[in-house]
């Protein structure tokens, strides 16, 4: 069963949208560099609106360990997704401050690190969030699950099931419009993940 993240919510609308379709997960984006940062503060009141049902990961490019730990504690966020050049040096001092779930990020050019990470799961994308599609047959022979991103869109993301079987398909920009979440093409993409599902 190939569960949802909808990654990089960052309005009310956004929520009330999630909170209808029940992805098995949403993003936060903490990198102040993206265009979907949002603030602690924001994450905050976002996660006292979300549904209980829906794991709230926080997704982070070098943050201090400490900060992320944090977030983790204070129940602003359930999991860590690390997207920048996190080692397992970090990973240990992050692990040493908190028990919950972390997600470790790979581009398509570090594949061979996947199998060793520390995490309890990784993700594989193309790039740094870039919504571009890599070659899923560099993914095809991974023994441990994960979370496959990189330009997944409601068109594409059943093949991706079919063919793959990932643990989870992760979206932002295949689900947005004029740089905002579409309520019509998340709903879509649910619905095709959940019928490839049965």
């Amino acid at each position: 069963m190939t569960k949802i993240k909808f990654c990089g919510l960052k309005t009310f609308d956004d929520i009330s949208f999630v909170n209808e379709l029940l992805p098995e997960y949403v993003g936060f984006v903490f990198a102040p560099k993206s265009k979907r940062y949002v603030t602690p503060a924001q994450a905050e009141k976002f996660r006292g609106a979300l549904s209980e049902k829906i794991c709230a990961v926080g997704v982070f490019v070098n943050e201090n360990f400490q900060t992320v730990a944090e977030l983790l504690n204070a129940g602003i966020i359930d999991a860590a997704q690390l997207h920048g050049s996190e080692d397992d040096e970090y990973l240990k001092n992050l692990r040493g401050l908190t028990n919950k779930i972390i997600i470790q990020a790979f581009q398509t050019d570090k594949i061979a690190a996947v199998e060793k990470s520390l995490a309890d799961f990784v993700l594989i994308d193309s790039g740094a969030g870039d919504g571009k599609v890599f070659d899923w047959n560099l993914v095809k022979n991974l023994r441990r699950e994960y979370f496959l991103a990189g330009g997944l869109t409601p068109e594409n993301v059943g093949d991706a099931i079919k063919i793959l079987k990932p643990f989870a398909v992760d979206v932002s920009s295949g689900i947005e419009t004029d740089g905002k979440k579409d309520f019509n093409k998340m709903a879509t993409f649910a619905e095709v993940v959940r019928r490839e599902n049965l």
